[in-house]
Parts: C-alpha cells; structure tokens; sequence
C-alpha cells in the first residue's frame, strides 16, 4: 500500500535562507497540516489539534511525497516518527529521471497546454509559513482553511502526476537512495574562511564589472546596461535568439532577464556554436553579478549545521533533465569552478586575517576567491578526503557507445597508456608519438573537446581562445580533419545516431538502433534506452522541416508564456546527452558500490567522488575506490576505466 503525503509547516527560520536540512533540525520548526491519501483513497488532512492518524504512524509500505527529503526530515525531526529511508519515494526525482521539471507546479505546466501559473501556493506559504516582521505567525482561520484545500490539492496532482509518469526502476530508486544517505551524511564547512571571504565582496563585484570589460574589449562597461543583451545578440545563434525573444502585451521583443540568462547558459553547455564560452563567460558576469562567488561563501556559511559545521542536502538526483546527472541544490557544489589556489592554506590563514590577497595570491579577488571555493569544503579533525576522477570519461565512453572497429581503436589509445592529446597532434602534424611539441599537444587537446561532440571549425576558434591556440583559417581547417581522419567513429555515430532517432519519430512505436543505444518514439515522447537499461526521453518531440525539436524541461517559460520552450535536436547533441548519460551511470554504479562497501561517501562531482575517512584507513580506502572504480559494470564490457586519486585535508583538484 503507497501513501501519498504533503506537509506545510512553519518555522522562525526563513526555509528558503537555511535549507531543508536546517530548517527540519532546528527545533522552531511547527506542523500546520498533513495532507494524505493511501492509494487511491480520498485525501484527508491531519492538524496538529488532532490525534495523529495511527494508519500513518504504523504504516510500513512505500510513502510518496513531491521533494521527499522535506516528508522524511519533518517526520523524523518534528514528529518522531522515524521510517526508514527505504520507504520514501520521490516523485520530484521521478518527474525528472521522465526529463519533465521537478518542481509539481512546473511538471504541471510542461504537461499541460493551457501554462497556467498558479500562484496562491507560494502567497499562501508567505502569509502563514513565514514569521512577520515582528516575529509572530499570522493566524487566520480562513486562510488556514485555504491552506488546508492547497495541501489536499498538491496530494491529488502528485499522485495524478506520479501515475501517469513511468515508474523509477529498482535500481533507480536505489541509486536515489544511496544519494540520500551521501546528503544526510554532509561534508565539513571551513564556517570561519567562508565568514572571512564575504568581506571581500566589493572588491570583487568590482572585478566582476572589470572583467566584463575585458572580456567585451570595452564594448560593453556594465551589465547591467542595454547594450550588453545587444552585444550577446550579435554573437549567439538563432537558437539561443529565439530564447531571448519574449511577448509581453503584444509585442515581441528581446531580453536577458534571470530566466533567460539560466536558459541560456544551459544551451551553452550543450552548443558552444550557438553560444561561444567567451559570451556565455559574460552572461555568467551578469549572474555574478548579483550571486558571486561571494554568495556562494555566504550560502555554505548558512546553510552550515550549527553544532557539527556540515553541509547537508546538497546533491539532486537526476537534477540533469536530459542525461539524469546529479545537479547541486544549496551549496551549489557543481558549479564550483575546478582550479584551486596553489597553496590554499596559505591563502586561508591570509583571509582569516583580512591581509591583502592581490597580488600575492592572484590578479583579482575574484579569481582568488573562486579559487578557495573548493578548499572551504574539508576533513573533519583526524580524518582526511580520498578524492578520486576517472580520466578522460567521456573521451572513453563517446568511442565505446558507437560500436564500431574505429571506435575500438580510439579505445585503445586509452588501454595502452598513451596521451591521447598527443595522439591527436601525431595524426594532424604528421609526426612521431615521442616529438609531438606542448604546443602541438594543446592543439591536441582544443581537437579533442571542440571536436568530440562533431564541432567544427567555429567551435575549434572558440576552444583555441580559450586555452591559447591561435591559428589561422587554413591551419584550424588541417586540425579539424586530422582529428576527423583520425576519429571516423565520431562522425559516423553522429550520422546513425541522427538517422535512428529521425527513423523513430517516422515510424512510431519500432525499435531503431545506432551503436548501443536504442530510440523509440510512442507517438508523444522520443524514448532512448542507454546500455545500462536506464531510459531517458525527449519530451514531446516532434519532427518538422527543420529538424527534430522538443521541450527541454531545464528551460524556464516566462510567466506569461502560452507554451513551454522548446530546444533543437542535433546529431552532436545526441552525442553529447548519450556520453554523459552512460557516464553517470558508471559514477552511479560506482557510488551504488561504495555505499554497499560503507564507505562515507561526502561529496560527488560528474567524473569525481569523494570520500571522508580516517587518516588510518586513507590506504585501505584508495585502494577500494581504485578497484570499484576502474571496473566497469557488467553492462559496460570493454570499456576501459582509469582514475586519479589523491588524499587531502582540504578540497582541491
């Protein structure tokens, strides 16, 4: 028997400034109502005044809740009643691991034509959850009534919702379980470094305002001004324009508000053609601008538990729509930038003491704080982290998935040891493996993250800027079809990839393959099956003159949008989504594994893991990762693994 439960609850702490964690442990927290149903049985609501329902006291089967970490901690936090975790059931992770949105009031919208955006919830959540100025809870007997209808409503869309989305698999559940484990255990904050680092903030707002200068070649002096939307708009796509482009009371017109911005960086990620690094670098500037690295300092300081100084809650499972990945909610943990300060140490002692950090540390406060994001996660007193990344997963993966003799080869670059950067310089300069130059190297290495994807020229340029390849038209041209000649499987796996799934959308309801991944379209969704057996889908694909599109559940619709936006289908998107997908299975595996071997687990990047221990245990701990990890799964026969690892007191790369 499943129970479907909804609570509200009110505390003197602000939810949205502490977290979910905090704001279920800190002892203010009170129950306004429990919203529940068993199976399809009518919704009923419990109030504090009344005895608790003994049928949800005693209940022992599967318990369903919309961001189920709020039910489970308010359960075993507030009411004492502790289930264990095994029972919990997220439908939020269920309408993502669908590639839907994961907040109910979004999943609601994406599936339904009419957009409407129902407000009253979060009013609602204003005026009775939240203390008032003076410290007091309103109490209004009507509005509670209302409160009581809203909470009995979010109890029958979860469950209309949840039924007609498909069920998580058993290892799906499984790997959201593992997930909850690594967020309740939580990772140490350096609470008095994060405390030091808000001090700097002016001077790096100011950098950030100086950097956009720089990066624009003066063009551009504020962003907050209009001609930085107009600077973006001539360097970006058609894609990335029709993004921008918003109707307000008629009249269509261009903006790069925060929605947008968020839109538009996700596109980023996917489409460096459509949007170069150096314009998502300046969009970036205009988020920083108002949650700088510094509010990313202040966020880890408050959301710190008050007794023990840990972090909690930070990962989403299957917060990447497209591939399942974990996304970081809170601390934010995945986007931290991945350099770190050479001496970190020396760099903390110096903020704790407000001395100078420019220039004896960096250039700008903000690439010197951007530095010690990482370092301000640590080790408890005795313990140390065992930080562990695969090498090169998606350049390993990418070749494996298409299935073919020239994909092997590529594989086998991996297995033998050899750079794989300069591989790709020996095939472009015609020369031997031991006389490949740095700088011959480096252009290695811009092939192959520009490329891997079926980038061309123009996303060579924009990868060569980035990491100081210059070259001229002709040069950048021999570069890209050294690495194609060399790299056939990459190509040919777009084509199959991009003729099996167009074959779908034609012929409904029939299996198409393409290496090893498998695409079906039901007349609604166009379903991918990865060599896992884990499912994922492009929402309500539809297949026109110009191509295959679909809704992208991470885009955001403006409030008044009749429609839910919607993102091009490619060939090297489909690379793109297909590699990280297969990636993440393998860290789930991996972390599925680990779990089993109990081993604390406290932090989890994309191609990273890492683990807390005891300073005596770090040998015995290395050489567990290095075995789970470098064993590929039995779905994921020859594929070759290899990591990194290293033990520290302090996070760092």
């Amino acid at each position: 028997m499943t129970l479907w439960i909804d609570f509200e609850s009110r505390s003197r702490v602000d939810l949205r400034s502490k977290g979910v964690y905090n704001y279920a442990q800190d002892g203010s927290t009170d129950v306004l109502c429990m919203s529940y149903a068993f199976d399809d049985e009518d919704v009923q609501t419990w109030l504090p005044t009344q005895p608790f329902p003994e049928r949800v006291r005693n209940h022992t089967g599967q318990i369903r809740a919309h961001n189920a970490t709020f039910e489970r901690l308010i359960f075993s936090y507030v009411l004492q009643i502790p289930f264990k975790l095994e029972q919990y059931y997220c439908t939020a992770t269920q309408a993502r691991a669908n590639c839907a949105p994961g907040s109910l009031e979004d999943v609601g919208r994406f599936a339904s034509s009419s957009m409407k955006k129902d407000h009253r919830g979060a009013q609602l959540i204003r005026l009775l959850c939240i203390p008032q100025a003076n410290g007091t809870f309103r109490h209004d007997s009507a509005l509670m009534a209302e409160m009581v209808r809203y909470c009995e409503q979010d109890v029958r869309a979860m469950r209309a919702i949840s039924k007609g989305l498909r069920d998580l698999s058993e290892i799906e559940l499984a790997d959201y379980h593992v997930n909850e484990r690594i967020n309740d255990r939580g990772v140490l904050v350096d609470v008095a470094l994060c405390d030091a680092a808000v001090k700097y903030a002016d001077a790096e707002l100011l950098e950030i305002q100086s950097l956009v200068v720089e990066l624009t070649d003066g063009q551009v002096q504020s962003v907050r001004s209009p001609r930085m939307k107009e600077w973006v708009l001539d360097r970006v796509g058609e894609e990335a324009k029709t993004l921008m482009l918003v109707e307000k009371d008629g009249v269509e017109r261009y903006s790069i508000d925060k929605s947008i911005r968020a839109n538009l960086l996700a596109l980023s990620e996917e489409n460096h053609e459509e949007i170069p690094p150096v314009v998502a670098d300046v969009i970036q500037c205009a988020d920083d601008l108002w949650a700088s690295s510094v509010a990313k300092f202040s966020r880890l300081s408050q959301l710190a538990d008050d007794e023990d100084c840990r972090v909690r809650g930070a990962f989403v499972f299957a917060g990447g729509s497209a591939t399942g990945r974990a996304s970081s909610y809170g601390a934010q943990v995945h986007n931290f930038t991945r350099k770190c300060a050479a001496d970190p140490i020396a760099v903390r002692q110096a903020m704790v003491r407000g001395h100078q950090i420019v220039p004896t540390y960096g250039k700008r406060v903000t690439d010197v704080l951007k530095g010690m994001l990482r370092p301000a996660l640590v080790a408890s007193e005795g313990n140390t982290l065992v930080v562990a990344d695969w090498s090169a997963i998606e350049g390993r993966v990418h070749p494996w998935l298409s299935k073919c003799k020239s994909g092997e080869k590529k594989l086998d670059v991996f297995r033998s040891g050899l750079d794989p950067y300069k591989v790709n310089a020996m095939n472009t300069f015609f020369t031997d493996y031991e006389n490949v130059t740095a700088e011959q190297r480096q252009v290695g290495k811009v092939q192959e993250l520009a490329l891997g994807f079926l980038g061309g020229a123009g996303a060579f340029d924009v990868f060569g800027r980035v990491y100081g390849v210059r070259m001229s038209e002709t040069q950048i041209k021999r570069a890209v079809m050294g690495w194609r000649r060399a790299n056939a499987w990459a190509v040919l796996h777009g084509q199959d990839l991009e003729d099996a799934y167009t074959q779908a959308l034609r012929i409904p309801n029939q299996e198409f393959s393409a290496g090893r991944v498998n695409y079906m379209y039901d007349g609604l969704h166009l379903w991918y099956a990865l060599p896992s057996g884990r499912i994922l889908c492009y929402p309500y694909a539809t297949l026109d003159k110009d191509g295959v599109s679909y809704a992208k559940a991470a885009f955001k619709p403006a409030a008044d949008a009749t429609e839910w936006p919607r993102a091009r289908l490619w060939r090297g998107l489909a690379c793109e989504n297909i590699t990280q997908a297969t990636a993440n299975d393998i860290l789930r595996y991996a972390l599925r594994e680990l779990d089993r071997r109990e081993l604390a687990v406290v932090l989890h990047v994309h191609d990273e893991i890492v683990v807390e221990c005891a300073e005596r245990d770090a040998e015995s701990v290395v050489a567990v990762m290095q075995e789970v990890m470098c064993a590929a799964p039995d779905w994921a026969e020859g594929l070759p693994l290899a990591i990194e690892i290293n033990t520290m007191r302090v996070y760092g790369k």
